[in-house]
């Protein structure tokens, strides 16, 4: 067969497979292949249609994905106006309404809120609402294609006929189509006025219009409810996260909050970095995919401390266990004040000496029991004294001699930092490999798979001396080095921990910037931190007043703060 032969013949069965499908398509639709609309109409019909199902399908909001529904369904039958209804308590609720003559556009995504009253199903009587036509579409399940609502039989048109005198426009055709989810159930109506002809004159929903737009609606309620149930697991899952923050926050009274107000900081710093547009950090861009797997990570960064025991999480001093221990060592005390005034009683010593021995005694005890109450700092004259007392010596019940401190309790007393042990601290540290452990277990979606790496990242360090991998900066993601920095100043300034008052925000600075000194925090993030004055919206909503000591700062002299950074802090601040 020659070249022109081979042409003409593709060409024939080309036209063949056109034909096929336009007869497909129409019997598809419930038409006459015969009397079908031409081959350029249907198959442009039928391409938006499936354009449509694919944009309705991967709409990720409710608000833009209901409006999207509304203007398809215009398009399709070239209707002036429209309005979606959802299905709720036994009542239509106004959710998108478009009317392009009057130039309104209410609820949806775009535009302004409706304020008009749903509709009920039933009468007070408890009788069907049927005479008005979206409430028959939604009860009957059927489509109502009415020419003009003006000659309707059997339907209450009131309505429309005092907002036709009110506006001036002209309701005339009506397509209500009830929206059916994949089990057949309404779940909203979908009503379009007024179909257009190319010169704007109304005309009567066609049969074509409206197979097309039950078939759009169709795929809309399968859209509606998958978005619908993607929300309820997104909430569920969101509440169970909750619960566990709420767990732990209620194991541990003295950190409850820390589990949100660490996500908020978190976001805080992510979006201002996101936002900052240079430096370093100029490419750093998040999406709102980004943030909520963030934000997901934010709520979960301490999960693993519902393992760790209360009375390591809930130590608030150095000799508390399932108690505080001090009390056992003032009854020690208790029993030396009262030897020596039996000493006194007895003639043994005279009362000089026996004043002096009180006074001794009840400066001991004085120090110990501020040992045992954590701090930042403890002093080594401090720490000597607590191991000579422990050289002394009571007698129990039993006569027997002991030591006015054990081996244990001198330990505890020494703390230099806080109130935990080191046995203690690697308790408390090994939450974080539990975090890990578990948001590792997990079988996250692809868009949450950072989750684990960005919530066990808060305790590591720039130089790779934190934990629990020691990993350095460079083997970090910017989202787990923004939660490392968020986690640590929000520790500072809190005001619920037992061991330490909460610091201002002069004194938090001046450790955050020290800490970037000392390569433990992001340097950049540090930067944005400051320069976008993160600090001071977390403060406003997070610190006490008293707390909030801006007018303390001198920029100039903040660790970590540059030259040039602290004179743009100062200008600021001025201008604020």
């Amino acid at each position: 067969m020659d070249e022109p032969a081979k042409l003409q013949n593709r060409q024939h069965i080309a036209v063949l497979d056109r034909r096929m499908l336009r007869s497909s398509a129409a019997l598809a639709h419930g038409l006459d292949p015969a009397t079908a609309m031409p081959d350029s109409d249907v198959f442009q019909r039928l391409e938006t249609l499936n354009a449509i199902g694919v944009a309705l399908s991967s709409e990720p909001d409710l608000a833009s994905l209901l409006e999207r529904i509304l203007e398809a369904a215009r398009g399709f039958a070239h209707a002036d106006g429209g309005t979606l209804y959802r299905l709720e308590d036994d009542h239509l609720r106004f959710v998108v309404l478009r009317n392009d003559t009057l130039g309104r556009r209410l609820g949806g995504k775009t535009g302004q809120p409706i304020d008009y009253p749903p509709i009920p199903l039933r009468l007070a009587d408890g009788s069907a609402n049927a005479s008005m036509v979206v409430v028959h579409a939604a009860l009957s399940g059927q489509t109502v294609n009415i020419a003009d609502a003006y000659t309707a039989q059997g339907y209450d048109f009131s309505g429309t006929r005092a907002f036709d005198a009110k506006t001036g426009y002209r309701s005339q055709s009506f397509l209500t189509v009830p929206m059916k989810d994949h089990s057949g159930a309404v779940i909203g109506v979908l009503q379009l006025i007024n179909a257009l002809n190319p010169d704007r004159s109304v005309r009567a929903f066609s049969a074509e219009d409206q197979r097309l737009v039950e078939s759009l609606a169709s795929q809309a309620a399968i859209a509606i409810n998958n978005r619908k149930l993607i929300e309820q697991l997104e909430s569920l899952f969101i509440a169970l996260i909750n619960l566990i923050n709420t767990a732990i926050d209620e194991k541990s009274p003295y950190t409850a909050g820390h589990c949100q107000r660490v996500p908020e900081l978190t976001m805080m710093l992510a979006d201002a970095a996101s936002r900052s547009g240079e430096g370093p950090l100029a490419d750093f861009r998040m999406g709102d995919a980004d943030r909520y797997e963030l934000k997901i990570a934010g709520l979960l960064h301490d999960c693993g401390k519902i393992t760790t025991p209360v009375h390591v999480v809930d130590k608030a001093t150095k000799l508390e266990t399932i108690f505080d221990r001090v009390h056992l060592i003032d009854a020690r005390f208790e029993i030396l004040l009262r030897d020596a005034q039996i000493d006194l009683l007895q003639g043994v010593i005279s009362q000089a000496q026996h004043d002096a021995r009180v006074a001794s005694l009840h400066a001991q005890r004085a120090a110990v029991r501020a040992a045992n109450t954590g701090g930042e700092f403890m002093r080594d004259e401090a720490i000597t004294t607590i191991r000579d007392l422990g050289q002394q010596t009571w007698r129990d019940a039993d006569g027997v001699e002991q030591r006015l401190l054990s081996d244990e309790e001198i330990m505890n007393l020494a703390i230099r930092r806080g109130t935990l042990n080191d046995a203690e601290r690697e308790v408390i540290n090994r939450h974080i490999n539990v975090t890990i452990d578990m948001l590792e277990a997990l079988p996250w979606p692809t868009h949450l798979t950072r989750v684990a790496e960005f919530a066990g990242g808060h305790h590591e360090r720039m130089d790779g001396k934190g934990y629990p991998r020691g990993l350095k900066r460079e083997q970090m993601s910017v989202q787990a080095r923004v939660m490392g920095i968020a986690d640590i100043f929000e520790a500072l300034t809190a005001r619920d921990r037992p061991y330490k008052p909460a610091k201002t925000l002069s004194e938090s600075l001046t450790i955050l910037g020290r800490m970037k000194l000392d390569h433990h925090v992001d340097p950049d993030l540090f930067d944005v931190f400051i320069r976008e004055r993160v600090f001071l919206e977390y403060a406003r909503r997070f610190l006490d007043p008293d707390k909030t000591d801006l007018h303390a700062i001198d920029w100039h002299k903040m660790p970590g703060v540059s030259a040039e950074l602290a004179e743009h802090m100062i200008a600021t601040q001025a201008q604020s």
